[in-house]
């Protein structure tokens, strides 16, 4: 027995011992570490970086996640993918299309899909992640856009995000181009047209993509590259800014009590944020995984290998480069003749539409500034109501954007709906011009009656539909005061006045100004604040009064 004591005692004793000599070694190699990269401090400054919480800022998490979920998918198909336009014949399971002459790169997509253990499942998450990096793209930039936070000093951050859009559409082309199948070769041949419709330079641009005739060998292997190389080193240095940005600037908050522009109010990274960050990485996995497993998406093997001669009824591109199509539709087949070289209007067009259409997005950050002359650094976000005509030009742009996509679904529509195409392709053209005008003066008459209506709540309260009638007749209304939290979010926005010509503003800047503020909501200001509190507090004595007397039953609901 004692000798079963003796050893308990000494192991005991021997664990304080190796834990310490463990812990020595760890604090020996982490010291030589951090004397060599300074991680320490790097630590420390990201553990106590503090980031405000709030539900519309997890699409820019959303896209974040969604873009891993395509490096890690693609990793796994590039494995199995042969880029290659070599000519042939299908062998596989596939039965359908056994003895058909196909480029290895279709076959390969064949064998990826019906031979390789989670090959269709890992095509479908990585057609599916692409969809959702987009829609999480489109929506936090509207939401930066409708909230300003796009203003100083974060201007250079939102062209960062507009390019992670442009090159996510040039990735998603690229990608569902590699198939090599019907519905991408149509696509490509597209794209074919829209250089070949450029005056001098498009047989060169055309030529020097394709490798002489449409469709030759090398596009395939090009796309190929572009897509896994290029266009992800690209977006992976772009979201490197994008977040050194943020980390530099700090991070946009809503307006409410002790929330300033010198400040922020939230939660810090470590571990807060981190673990809420980790798990919803899992959560969005987890959905992409679980549509990609039970919804079908482009199933190449239904549409056969690309030959030129087919076109099917019908195809679409992606949603995010749907209204490419659309404004090819819509727009009539108008060509001129000049110097011997034919223009195609009807290509030219709408190529210089989009231009300015995504220009107009791009830019809008510097357009606003140099209208409302504002140059202070804002950290503090706006409420959508509170600036009606930015508001109003947003859902303008949406409104376009949707009718485009709609006119480039006019053959499906005209097929479901039993409409003659040629109608629709009418209502869409004079929707085009009438609808982004009629939404416009909508939208800013709603945000401006929303104001109004904020300014009486901070004004008077809620109403509460309970009316007591005062033993001199006299009828009046309970309110219930807003909470401070409330009342404070509502008189602290912005007002701006127009600019007037002169001192250096042009008679145009002061003409865009009288636009952008000339129909506004008088602000509450302290005085009124004042004397509506003074009001509210002298009738709810006079009803406290009332009922303290006894005269209770006088009360109206």
């Amino acid at each position: 027995m004692s000798t079963t004591t003796d050893t308990r005692g000494s192991s005991r004793s021997d664990a304080p011992e190796k834990g310490g000599r463990m812990a020595r070694l760890g604090s020996v190699g982490g010291d030589w570490l951090d004397q060599r990269v300074g991680g320490a401090r790097l630590v420390r400054f990201f553990a106590r970086k503090i980031f405000p919480d709030h539900w519309s800022f997890m699409f820019g998490e959303v896209a974040l996640y969604s873009f891993v979920i395509l490096l890690i998918s693609g990793v796994f198909l590039t494995m199995f993918f042969v880029p290659s336009m070599d000519e042939v014949v299908y062998d596989g399971v596939y039965e359908p299309l056994q003895g058909a002459h196909m480029s290895k790169a279709y076959e390969s997509t064949l064998h990826l899909s019906f031979e390789v253990s989670g090959g269709l499942l890992m095509r479908q998450i990585h057609h599916w992640a692409a969809l959702v990096f987009m829609v999480a793209i489109f929506v936090h930039m509207f939401r930066v856009f409708f909230t300003g936070a796009f203003r100083k000093p974060r201007e250079l951050n939102w062209l960062v995000g507009f390019g992670l859009m442009m090159l996510g559409m040039v990735a998603g082309f690229s990608g569902y181009s590699l198939p090599d199948d019907v519905l991408s070769g149509n696509g490509l041949r597209i794209a074919e047209g829209l250089m070949l419709a450029m005056p001098l330079v498009g047989p060169y641009l055309s030529f020097f993509l394709f490798g002489g005739e449409f469709p030759g060998h090398y596009i395939i292997p090009r796309l190929f590259t572009v897509h896994i190389l290029l266009i992800p080193a690209a977006i992976l240095g772009l979201i490197g800014i994008h977040l050194a940005m943020l980390v530099a600037h700090k991070h946009t908050q809503y307006p409410g009590p002790g929330r300033t522009d010198k400040n922020v109010v939230g939660y810090p990274l470590f571990p807060v944020y981190t673990a809420k960050a980790g798990g919803f990485f899992f959560l969005v996995f987890g959905i992409i995984a679980l549509v990609s497993a039970t919804t079908s998406i482009n199933a190449v093997w239904i549409y056969g290998p690309y030959d030129p001669s087919p076109v099917s009824a019908g195809s679409q591109p992606d949603w995010y480069m749907l209204f490419t199509d659309g404004g090819l539709r819509l727009i009539p087949g108008w060509e001129s003749t000049i110097f011997g070289y034919v223009f195609s209007w009807n290509i030219l067009i709408p190529m210089a539409f989009y231009g300015a259409f995504l220009a107009f997005l791009a830019l809008y950050p510097f357009l606003e500034a140099w209208v409302t002359g504002d140059d202070r650094e804002h950290h503090v976000l706006d409420l959508p109501y509170n600036v009606p005509v930015r508001t109003g030009l947003g859902v303008a742009w949406i409104s376009i954007y949707l009718i485009l996509c709609l006119g480039a679904t006019n053959d499906l529509l005209a097929i479901a709906l039993k409409l003659s195409i040629n109608d629709l392709t009418w209502l869409y053209r004079i929707s085009f011009f009438v609808v982004p005008v009629l939404v416009f003066f909508v939208t800013k008459r709603l945000c401006l009656a929303i104001q109004r209506h904020k300014r009486d709540l901070a004004l008077h309260g809620v109403e509460t539909s309970k009316v007591v009638r005062m033993a001199d007749g006299e009828m009046l209304e309970i309110h219930e005061p807003l909470s401070d939290y409330d009342r404070w979010v509502l008189v602290s926005a912005d007002q701006f006045r127009p600019l007037k010509a002169g001192k250096g503003v042009s008679g145009l800047r002061a003409k865009a100004s009288s636009f952008f503020f000339k129909d506004y909501i008088e602000p509450v200001t302290p005085a009124d604040l004042r004397k509506a509190l003074e009001h509210g507090s002298h009738e709810q004595h006079k009803i406290d009064e009332l009922i303290g007397a006894g005269t209770g039953d006088h009360a109206t609901n």
